[in-house]
């Protein structure tokens, strides 16, 4: 046998199965579990403990550096002048909006209805570490929760892990390192490294996504049955379909505005869509995105500062997600909202949204931020989304994917800087 046939016929044998493969026999396996031995069922529910432990303890400093290159990538609002300043009124009136939307239709719809939360002794404890990435508001309020945006020491935001905290320094660190230039190169090199490693390291608990999933959908099946089930599949049926009209209504007509035809947009980058679907994660066609952006005409300067920038801080796709999330639990728990507790939760959500791109497992640490916010609702409660989170993370990829490849057109549009007849050639030939 030759020495270039023993590693092949080796890498057959070792082939594994991919991501969403494996996450997909592991909730038929929980859900059998939990439908045929729901007392071993609640036994296994350390596997989800152990996979939200890990995502916990990195989460922090990857957000830290991912925020922190975004802004010095797309360089002070001092810097691009107005070009900055359109972006990021763009970026916050379409979150802002599809918000609204998916609140909107939470509430009509009602997801939640006939789901009846049962708490668990120790879900508490499970989830004890995500209920302190945000300050609750208690008495003082809306000043009481300004004021706890700041941490006491940078170091302290990192030991608790409270998201708002590390948002607030990541956000204030980078805005100043983008204003000191070339004295600041090092620190960038430096953070720049410290993102591809803890970026390697959450790829490493990734991995383990299939256990914690299989422990969710066991317990959950095991606590709920198949009417919890059937309501939690249907979520992910509502949050795909929001999805789709976001993309097709709501991108579509923005792209219609701009001159730009909007079914040969999506098939210019339909090969994008492909590997972010499969693998619920757009990072990988960042430079290819760009790159096919210049291509059709709209100018580099718009590209280099709206794309980087978008990605940490234009995350529609998310946004909708915490506006039916949030509504989802207030219905599953029983939890009546006013209009003051849905306006608190919207302003939550707007901040705790940003730079949670490319961070598997952290739309779980966001809706936890965004739910302390509204103390009433179990903070616990979102075990229930945990079982079917990696599903939804493949609609929330496309979507913010979709989002930020529409943004720089808007913007160029908007600008001036972008050749309309060239973005008809190109996307006529795709």
């Amino acid at each position: 046998m030759s020495e270039t046939t023993i590693p092949a016929t080796h890498a057959r044998r070792t082939a594994r199965p991919g991501m969403f493969l494996q996450v997909v026999v592991a909730t038929l396996l929980g859900l059998l579990l939990g439908l045929l031995a729901p007392g071993l069922a609640v036994q296994v529910r350390w596997t989800t403990d152990l996979f939200l432990h890990l995502i916990v303890m990195a989460v922090g400093p990857l957000l830290f550096c991912i925020v922190v290159t975004g802004i010095v990538g797309a360089g002070s609002l001092r810097t691009v002048g107005r070009l900055g300043a359109k972006a990021l009124l763009y970026f916050e009136a379409m979150t802002t909006l599809v918000l609204l939307v998916a609140v909107g239709v939470a509430l009509i719809l009602k997801p939640g209805r006939g789901i009846v939360f049962v708490p668990a002794a120790d879900d508490a404890r499970i989830i004890a570490s995500y209920a302190r990435n945000a300050h609750v508001m208690h008495e003082g309020g809306i000043t009481e929760f300004v004021l706890g945006l700041i941490p006491h020491t940078p170091a302290d935001a990192f030991a608790q892990g409270n998201v708002l905290q590390i948002l607030f320094f990541a956000i204030l660190f980078g805005c100043c390192l983008s204003q000191i230039g070339e004295a600041g190169a090092p620190i960038v090199r430096l953070v720049d490294a410290l993102s591809s490693l803890f970026s390697r390291m959450m790829r490493f608990i990734i991995a383990l996504a299939p256990l914690g999933v299989f422990g969710a959908m066991a317990t959950t099946t095991a606590r709920y049955g198949l009417n919890g089930i059937g309501h939690l599949a249907a979520f992910v049926a509502l949050y795909f379909a929001v999805i789709a009209v976001f993309i097709i209504g709501g991108l579509g007509v923005c792209l219609r505005l701009s001159g730009v035809s909007p079914i040969g947009f999506f098939r210019y980058f339909r090969t994008e869509f492909a590997i972010t679907f499969a693998t619920t994660a757009s990072d990988a066609v960042l430079p290819s995105i760009m790159a096919k952006l210049e291509q059709m005409g709209v100018d580099r300067q718009v590209v280099g500062l709206v794309v980087p920038a978008g990605y940490s801080f234009n995350l529609d796709a998310l946004s909708i997600y915490l506006g039916l999330a949030v509504i989802f639990l207030a219905q599953a728990t029983g939890t009546v909202l006013g209009v003051w507790q849905v306006l608190i939760m919207l302003a939550t959500a707007l901040i705790t949204s940003k730079g949670a791109h490319g961070v598997p497992g952290i739309a779980i640490v966001v809706l936890a931020a965004t739910l302390s916010a509204i103390p009433s609702i179990p903070v616990a409660s979102l075990v229930m989304l945990l079982a079917v989170d990696w599903f939804i993370g493949i609609a929330r990829a496309v979507g913010n994917l979709a989002g930020n490849c529409v943004a720089p057109v808007v913007i160029g549009a908007w600008e001036g800087k972008l050749d309309r007849k060239r973005a008809a050639e190109v996307l006529g030939q795709a």
